[in-house]
């Protein structure tokens, strides 16, 4: 296990210091610094950042409460193995939800555009010059693309639910932004979406956007399992 130590602080309130950990455990996780399977204890991770266990103990809670850890009370902590089979599965509520949401949007009637739909035009209907080329700023770009489309439809809970999808799945999700292509074809693909739902053809924005994903999915998958061998490898030779 390879933890990223913060610099010392002076004294932070305790609902800060849970925070802070609670974000370094969840960025070792998702950067592949602590891998799937990899087991720890609450008092490693309070020495390697010099903080009492309480906090540690908050941090670990809320990142099992969202299912990136698993808790053996015998045994200490352990990375949630990776579950294709799982994320297969939130891949699939996420694809119900944004073509319901495609086909609410596109039942409307014409007339002004909602606010959600206004902001998604602006930033991906653009010249190739105006396009961000940075990957995780576009990661996070794409997110909330998907999730302004459902955000569009004015359903709370249909928002609510995807925005927890989204979140389950962004470990793996913003791997797809690592590779320069897959940059220029999100914003292609997203303008072509736009257009079709702006245009009420839903059908048409319904095929794009099941296409769009499956891509981004498979590619997601290929490159986690790169990743994953190749942060392997590397931990064996750091034990070599």
């Amino acid at each position: 296990m390879q933890l990223v130590s913060p610099d010392k602080r002076g004294r932070e309130r305790p609902e800060n210091l849970a925070e802070r950990i609670y974000a370094q455990l969840k960025d070792d996780i998702f950067e592949f610094r602590l891998l799937p399977g990899d087991r720890f204890s609450e008092g490693e991770v309070a020495e390697r950042m010099a903080v009492s266990r309480t906090p540690v103990r908050q941090a670990l809670y809320r990142l099992e409460r969202e299912g990136y850890l698993e808790v053996y009370f015998r045994s200490g902590w352990q990375v949630r193995p990776f579950d294709f089979h799982y994320f297969e599965e939130l891949y699939e509520v996420r694809i119900v939800l944004e073509l319901e949401a495609v086909k609410r949007l596109c039942d409307r009637p014409a007339g002004e555009l909602p606010a959600p739909l206004e902001d998604l035009r602006r930033t991906w209907m653009v010249t190739p010059e105006e396009r961000l080329q940075d990957g995780r700023a576009v990661s996070l770009l794409d997110e909330r693309f998907h999730c302004q489309l459902v955000e569009a439809t004015g359903n709370r809970e249909m928002a609510r639910m995807h925005a927890e999808v989204s979140e389950k799945i962004r470990i793996i999700r913003r791997l797809d932004f690592t590779q320069g292509p897959r940059v220029e074809a999100t914003y292609a693909e997203h303008a072509q979406i736009l257009g079709a739902i702006l245009s009420r053809r839903q059908e048409e924005a319904q095929l794009m956007l099941r296409a769009h994903i499956e891509v981004s999915k498979a590619e997601v998958r290929k490159i986690t399992l790169h990743m994953l061998h190749s942060a392997r490898q590397r931990a064996m030779a750091g034990q070599g």
